[in-house]
């Protein structure tokens, strides 16, 4: 209730700001985007293009779900598969999902809306199924502590090369990169430490297919960083496109586009450019070559934003308003 009331202002002005999203490509395997139609998934909260199934991509609801993934196909929007999770507990906040090496899916049961109340957190990992059809999978469910305490988070990726698992914190001002160990214990705890900061209130990250680039993205925006074992350099902000609730991001399985998802029913999954935008122009992720700002097709604000850019400063004013007033309501 509490996030959903934070959130009425910008979902307000979603009519006014949003650029509509494209409708989905019937050859393209949601390159150009798609409308989630199963109407299970009211709270989609993580999304992973599949490299074993092309054009599908694997997302969850957020909570008082259950331990379920359900396989979207990028051409029609619909569910060609609801995977349940077995061997695990009662998942309590899924936020995020990630695929490693190996089309292995790890599932971040990762959230905590209270500001860090669990003393620990959960990761689930399974096989991604060769056959897309409704089953029954087995996962391996992994503890998780933090080296400097409970932390909420939304956001969970997997290095696709060396399978390494990294955690993002949520905090308004910022938060850390996390570490987990070179290898998940699935009988001890697992310890994740800070090893870099992040200026975003993120809400979910990815990395691309080849592992040199990291994109974390916010509500209201996002940041791409060249990813150099673990060495990241911040190279630019991203396009992202101003969603009812954006919670996820996923690059598509080439590498070509970024989706954005958002919670809700029919939610609306945007594609925009891998394109970032540096101060007087836009470069790649990879560092390769230079274009006009704007030029890479997503979103910028010209002179005909500029009324929507202080309608969105005054959106995140009553969203911060709201949020220190329902915290207090439930000190009270």
């Amino acid at each position: 209730m509490r996030r959903s009331l934070a959130f009425l202002p910008g979902a307000l002005l979603i009519g006014a700001l949003a650029a509509p999203a494209s409708a989905a490509d019937s050859e393209g395997g949601g390159s150009s985007g798609f409308t989630i139609k199963d109407p299970r998934i009211t709270e989609s909260s993580g999304l992973a293009a599949s490299r074993l199934h092309p054009g599908i991509y694997w997302t969850h609801n957020d909570s008082d779900d259950g331990p379920y993934l359900y396989a979207v196909d990028g051409r029609t929007g619909k569910t060609v598969a609801t995977i349940t999770l077995r061997g695990v507990g009662t998942p309590r906040d899924v936020e995020a999902v990630s695929i490693g090496p190996g089309n292995q899916i790890y599932v971040g049961d990762i959230g905590d809306n209270l500001d860090g109340s669990w003393p620990y957190v959960w990761i689930y990992k399974l096989p991604e199924p060769k056959v897309l059809q409704d089953q029954t999978v087995r996962a391996t469910q992994y503890v998780v502590k933090y080296s400097n305490g409970p932390r909420d988070a939304e956001s969970l990726v997997v290095h696709p090369r060396t399978g390494r698992v990294y955690i993002i914190d949520k905090k308004e001002d910022g938060g850390h990169l996390y570490e987990g160990p070179a290898e998940l214990s699935p009988t001890g705890t697992n310890v994740f430490r800070p090893v870099a900061p992040v200026d975003l209130w993120a809400t979910d990250a990815a990395f691309s297919p080849d592992g040199r680039q990291l994109v974390v993205r916010g509500y209201f925006g996002g940041i791409a960083y060249d990813w150099n074992d673990g060495r990241m350099k911040r190279q630019g902000r991203l396009d992202v496109p101003l969603q009812q609730q954006g919670e996820s991001v996923t690059y598509t399985a080439d590498g070509s586009k970024l989706l954005y998802g958002s919670e809700g029913t029919d939610s609306q999954v945007q594609a925009e450019s891998v394109t970032h935008k540096e101060s007087g122009g836009s470069k790649s992720p990879s560092g390769k070559g230079s274009e006009p700002a704007g030029a890479g097709g997503g979103p910028t604000l010209k002179a005909d934003y500029k009324v929507g850019a202080l309608a969105l400063a005054v959106c995140l004013a009553l969203v911060f308003g709201l949020k220190r007033l329902l915290r207090g309501g439930s000190r009270r």
